[in-house]
């Protein structure tokens, strides 16, 4: 990601300094017209405290504690506003702008976004990400577009080139190539450990990794991590405890040791928009159905038995003002790339009284 950001800031550069101040300032303004940027802090009690007692040694009490939730966000963005979106004058980082996944906006033309998100929730911290440039014309699209939820483990640089049919002002069809660069999603760093019978042979990969066993002679047992800490005293404790963590970290080591890998697919997508003030269907979606398979070692193909697959994404924002008083509302958004499955919805009714 460091590297596309680079890339795009050096092209900038190149391009500002080959032009005097006269030519280039005013399409640096057409360009962030209309733009905003947003910076907000949110926070809010986590998890109450637990109390976990031990009768090992007597009676004892510990006391966990989670830590405060918060999130920070920043962001720009040039979307053309929906209908049906309100018309807020500030974000704060927690609204859900579902229409944001969305292939085509509201207007042609040029539009980006770039969002970063950084939160702890119930003690875990992640980082979420979500950056895109798109080009919406009468016969084509251009976009390119990188993710990171950290919250559903999934993180990727798509762009896609697509021929667009417009079938109507509200309707549109497109067909394209779309090229992934991400980590080798399906890589199972446990498999090479796996025995004959199914099982794992997890023990030794643990002294592979630094850990350590030891007997007392007597029937006892001690187990030490790198450090030489002890761990566990019983292979009890061993198993159901230091086990599971050994296993996690030796994963994300391996994982974090690959390269990214590139996935040239095939996609084929669709784009509903109307909009009323009483009523509005917003909807998406795009399918993948075919993947070229380059040979490479880790190849998705490889992890699904060499097959073709199915990876899509897709949304739906519905509303409907039954009356003055009354209205209902629908909308989210489901995607699926290399078995990873990602989402977000919200429904309701509101009702005005007077």
């Amino acid at each position: 990601m460091k590297r596309i950001l680079l890339t795009l800031l050096t092209l900038i550069t190149l391009n500002v300094s080959a032009q005097n101040s006269s030519e280039w300032k005013p399409k640096l303004k057409k360009v962030f017209k209309f733009s905003t940027f947003y910076g907000a802090v949110n926070g809010g009690t986590s998890l109450s405290d637990v109390d976990v007692y031990s009768v090992t040694n007597g009676l004892e009490t510990e006391s966990i504690e989670t830590p405060f939730d918060y999130s920070v966000t920043f962001g720009i963005r040039k979307i053309a506003r929906m209908g049906y979106e309100p018309k807020e004058a500030f974000k704060n980082g927690l609204e859900n702008s579902f229409s944001d996944a969305a292939t085509i906006g509201k207007v042609s033309g040029f539009e980006f976004l770039f969002e970063l998100d950084y939160k702890r929730q119930e003690g875990e911290n992640y980082l979420d990400q979500h950056h895109f440039l798109r080009y919406i014309a009468d016969k084509y699209i251009l976009k390119g577009e990188y993710l990171e939820d950290g919250f559903a483990d999934i993180k990727y640089f798509e762009t896609s080139q697509r021929y667009r049919w417009k079938r109507n002002n509200k309707l549109s069809f497109n067909i394209g190539a779309a090229q992934r660069l991400s980590e080798p999603y399906g890589y199972d760093p446990l498999a090479e450990w796996l025995l004959s019978n199914g099982n794992l042979h997890y023990t030794q990969l643990a002294i592979e990794e630094g850990y350590s066993v030891e007997f007392d002679g007597q029937g006892g047992v001690e187990y030490f991590d790198p450090s030489g800490n002890s761990v566990a005293t019983s292979t009890e404790v061993w198993e159901a405890v230091a086990i599971p963590t050994v296993l996690a970290d030796y994963t994300e080591k391996k994982r974090d040791e690959l390269k990214n890998t590139i996935q040239h697919s095939v996609v084929i997508g669709l784009d509903y928009y109307y909009y009323k003030k009483d009523f509005w269907v917003h909807s998406w979606g795009n399918l993948m159905p075919y993947h070229y398979d380059n040979g490479n070692e880790f190849s998705y193909h490889k992890y699904n038995d060499g097959k073709q697959w199915y990876d899509y994404s897709g949304g739906l924002i519905f509303g409907y003002k039954y009356s003055k008083h009354l209205g209902v509302f629908i909308e989210g958004k489901y995607n699926k790339y290399w078995n990873r499955e990602w989402h977000g919805f919200s429904l309701g009714i509101n009702y005005i009284i007077f």
